[in-house]
């Protein structure tokens, strides 16, 4: 088990803002999840401000009353970190630290930070340290005299730290250096996968947090780490599992999640090859959180992206004993039902329904269903390895058959 790092909190305040694309409570989902992030991080949220705009100050991001209100807030409750839920320009950053005087983070710089704290391996650590110097190159000029004013906590990890954002020729030689670096581990990653034979891969993919981990260690009967909090899984594992008398790979990937840095993307892509090369997707869901189906989208637009939209996928919605739905009483005229009103039954007749077989409702925790969710895997994996080798599909009967002792 991984020791977990403790942490002095430190006091944030988020913004975010209301526009065409995200509705009023759209931007407070958006900021209940930034505060997730901010909590992962080590911090501790203690305003948050919106502002209903529909083109971002090129200077400030949010307007000048806004930035006093937030100047004023700031100043009586000594906060040292703000942070906005969508990505500010080096420019905006700088104008908005000369105002505030204080930590300016956005989004994308809080999830790098989060990667930096996670990142256990000397791979993943070069997969972020590439990301953070990705993301820092063209916002040196106003890094340093930043850095001067106030050292350390959130968003200065990694090498936000040392003295090469001065130079930006060193840092492009350092960006250089570690692209070299992550080709030559892709290189040894893909001749281990292909050293692994002919057993069917299966990779759990899904939103941040929805209990993949928790999954794998029901599953797999390792101990992989996982806790409640964003992006506690970095490295990919694999292990190598048997249902019934079926081996087959499984393997733990990094959580998906919105707006997710490019630099990520672009970063971890050798452990989203995991997911590429996957025979087999368990697409788990966590179907307690109010927005699951959103998450459900925010993952199959990065599965499209890598080319993996059309592979077959077992939908595992997880965390069933936290459900809980909003109930209309019965003289209640008003309220129109919508989905936040449906129960797991109700959700078991929409779309959920149409896929059949391939829609499981399990709690990993509580290790609820699991022998459901057993056999529907042992079906899928047989039938992928019966159609890659037809001449020994004897060796695995169906599931029901199989002796359980």
């Amino acid at each position: 088990m991984l020791e977990k790092k403790t942490l002095d909190y430190e006091k944030a305040v988020l913004i975010g803002v209301i526009n065409q694309e995200q509705d009023e409570e759209k931007s407070k989902e958006y900021l209940d999840e930034l505060e997730f992030l901010a909590y992962t991080a080590g911090g501790e949220v203690v305003g948050r401000f919106t502002q209903k705009i529909e083109i971002p100050n090129p200077k400030t991001f949010i307007g000048s009353g806004k930035m006093e209100e937030v100047l004023s807030f700031i100043k009586e409750h000594d906060v040292g970190t703000v942070i906005f839920d969508d990505e500010l320009s080096p420019a905006q950053q700088k104008n908005i630290e000369r105002i505030l005087r204080c930590k300016v983070l956005d989004r994308t710089s809080l999830i790098l930070d989060i990667f930096a704290q996670r990142a256990q391996t000397s791979y993943a650590r070069t997969q972020v340290e590439l990301a953070q110097y990705q993301y820092l190159l063209p916002r040196l000029a106003g890094l340093w005299t930043h850095l001067e004013r106030q050292r350390g906590g959130i968003g200065m990890r990694g090498p936000g730290e040392t003295e090469i954002e001065t130079d930006r020729r060193i840092v492009r030689d350092r960006i250089s250096l570690l692209k070299k670096k992550l080709a030559k581990i892709d290189k040894q990653m893909e001749t281990q996968r292909g050293n692994r034979g002919a057993l069917v891969r299966v990779a759990l993919i899904g939103y941040t947090n929805v209990g993949k981990s928790t999954l794998m260690n029901v599953i797999s009967k390792s101990n992989v780490f996982a806790e409640n909090k964003l992006f506690a899984t970095l490295d990919t594992t694999v292990r190598k599992v048997v249902i019934g008398n079926l081996p087959f790979l499984l393997s733990d990937t990094v959580g998906f999640i919105r707006k997710l840095p490019t630099q990520l993307v672009e970063s971890f892509k050798s452990t989203l090859d995991e997911v590429r090369e996957a025979d087999l997707l368990l697409h788990v869901v966590d179907i307690s959180h109010p927005n699951f189906e959103e998450h459900i989208a925010s993952v199959n637009k990065i599965l499209d992206e890598i080319d993996s939209a059309d592979k077959p996928t077992i939908m595992v919605f997880n965390k069933i004993d936290a459900y809980e739905h909003e109930t209309i009483e019965e003289d209640d005229l008003i309220t129109e039902k919508t989905s936040r009103h449906f129960t797991l039954e109700e959700w078991k007749n929409t779309w959920m329904g149409r896929i059949g077989d391939n829609a499981l409702f399990i709690s990993a925790l509580n290790k609820e269903n699991l022998e459901e969710f057993r056999k529907r895997v042992y079906q899928a994996v047989r039938d992928i390895h019966i159609t890659r080798f037809p001449y020994n599909n004897f060796l695995y009967p169906e599931y029901e058959e199989i002796d359980p002792s």
